[in-house]
């Protein structure tokens, strides 16, 4: 099948690859010349694991292209998927201001039928601005199609490829068999297509990540509560997600969420029900427990170094918002850095895919090592952000001897505290003695 995909960001890119390997020829558009030219030379500006080779296979292939030229993209397309961003707006809405740009250049070029597919994640009640914006740019016929993305920072190639649930939403069964076709070849195994109206499949978005958000909240808000009970929040963590009816995903207690998702939707999501005079309440107290977890683990920091904190020097293992990844937006790190260096603290951080990001993020305000130990040398203390693979066994010893006091302040509870101790480290963790 011949595809479109307008936007090649995280998202675009990923699903214009996978669609590729599933035999489409797929064209990418993207206005940035830059990040066309270094994807035509095997230059991916993103890290995701398994993308870089999957683009370099299809190019080859001669299944995946790219271009700034939308009308070559359009011309050589049945359908095409819009995978813009939607940046939080200062209100909290979801700007579909690039989306409804980029439907109206796509229906002004239209020589005859199309499928338009918003991938980006965008309110409910897009799909109506969308078609009215293609209707006033065009008599040529079209259909219109809420193709929400479920990728996670890390996986997104396996979960393109083996998908939990694709949803497609669109009440046209012409345009369902279409994207049944397409998506044949990620469903051998069985089928997990769901079809539904636009509408639907747009809350769905929202209504998954804020599920999940709330998940993870609730059990670093427990967490608070564990420690002054002196409970134990991964032995309640283990209790809790052998219940069948609950499970145990997306029940590890640490620092807080953060990326280019979860907050983004929360806020959208409470943007949405104030504006409908129906209160998220529930959406609206995770964002702020969240941003208190944050600022609950920045403030142990703070406390344990007293007033003196302008001589003290903190080591930072982790800076993307999670592992596999080298998207700092939002990241709890980051919050927590800020806090230190307004304490006047000093930061040596290293992450093993984050660094050049955190570098522009900080402007030289940070330490940035080549290497995990070589920020311990001369720290007061280490402080853990990201659970990294190579964070996980670490030498405890080694990481004794370079710091001027041995102590980590572990957000991701990497440890067993009674071995880290008996190492002769200070260990706190989050939600345990």
């Amino acid at each position: 099948m011949k595809v479109c995909v307008v936007g090649i960001g995280y998202v675009g890119l990923v699903a214009a690859a996978c669609l590729a390997d599933g035999g489409n020829h797929v064209v990418c558009v993207d206005k940035d010349r830059k990040k066309v030219e270094g994807l035509k030379k095997g230059i991916i500006s993103i890290y995701e694991p398994g993308l870089a080779e999957i683009v370099k296979r299809n190019e080859e292939a001669g299944r995946l292209s790219f271009t700034t030229d939308l009308k070559e993209g359009i011309d050589n397309s049945l359908v095409v998927f819009l995978a813009v961003g939607t940046p939080s707006a200062e209100d909290g809405s979801a700007n579909i201001s690039a989306v409804l740009s980029v439907a109206g250049e796509i229906a002004a070029l239209m020589d005859g039928y199309r499928i338009i597919v918003t991938k980006s994640t965008v309110p409910v009640g897009t799909y109506e601005k969308v078609s009215e914006v293609i209707k006033s740019k065009t008599e040529q016929p079209f259909d219109y199609v809420s193709n929400p993305e479920f990728l996670k920072e890390g996986s997104a190639v396996d979960d393109f490829l083996k998908p939990d649930r694709v949803i497609i939403g669109t009440e046209n069964p012409a345009v369902m068999e279409i994207m049944k076709q397409l998506h044949a070849p990620f469903m051998r195994r069985s089928s997990r297509i769901i079809f539904m109206d636009p509408a639907s499949a747009e809350m769905t978005k929202y209504a998954a990540n804020v599920m999940l958000a709330t998940r993870i909240t609730f059990m670093n808000e427990l967490s608070g509560l564990c420690e002054k009970f002196g409970a134990d929040i991964e032995k309640i963590r283990a209790g809790v997600g052998s219940d069948s009816r609950i499970g145990s995903a997306f029940l590890f207690p640490g620092v807080g969420y953060g990326g280019s998702c979860f907050p983004k939707d929360v806020r959208a999501l409470a943007y949405m029900g104030r504006v409908e005079d129906c209160p998220m309440t529930i959406a609206e107290a995770v964002q702020q427990a969240n941003y208190t977890q944050q600022d609950r683990f920045a403030r142990r920091v703070l406390d344990y170094f007293g007033q003196k904190r302008s001589d003290v020097t903190l080591a930072v293992w982790g800076l993307a918002f999670k592992a596999r990844t080298d998207d700092i937006r939002e990241a709890p790190s980051i919050r927590c850095i800020r806090r230190f260096l307004d304490a006047g603290m000093k930061i040596k951080a290293y992450d093993p895919e984050a660094m050049a990001a955190a570098a522009q993020e900080f402007e030289g305000k940070i330490g940035i090592a080549e290497h995990s130990y070589d920020v311990l040398d001369g720290a007061d203390a280490l402080v853990i952000f990201t659970d990294w693979q190579e964070f996980r066994t670490p030498d405890f010893e080694l990481i004794a001897s370079k710091l001027k006091r041995p102590v980590i302040f572990d957000g991701r509870n990497l440890y067993d505290p009674v071995y880290v101790r008996k190492q002769g480290i200070e260990y706190y963790s989050i939600g345990r003695a």
